[in-house]
């Protein structure tokens, strides 16, 4: 089975433009979105496995389509 996200099939730029250290235990979100809200539970390579906190769902991205989130988007 394939899992594809919108992003792939819609063919949208997540990426970041900027260089930023992702680790362990970080809360981050993908893209320009500030939700969904997600936990990183390990990095690896390119590659960064995220949970989500509200369903606690797995993914796992490419490493510069997350973003860590900032103080005020974090509540």
């Amino acid at each position: 089975m394939l899992n594809l996200s919108y992003a792939d099939v819609f063919s949208i730029r997540l990426q970041r433009e900027y260089d930023e250290e992702i680790r362990v235990g970080d809360k981050v979100r993908t893209g320009n979105n500030a939700f969904p809200h997600f936990s990183v539970m390990a990095v690896h390579g390119d590659k960064v496995w995220i949970r989500n906190l509200q369903n606690s769902q797995d993914s796992v991205v490419d490493l510069d389509r997350v973003r860590k989130i900032e103080g005020q988007l974090a509540a």
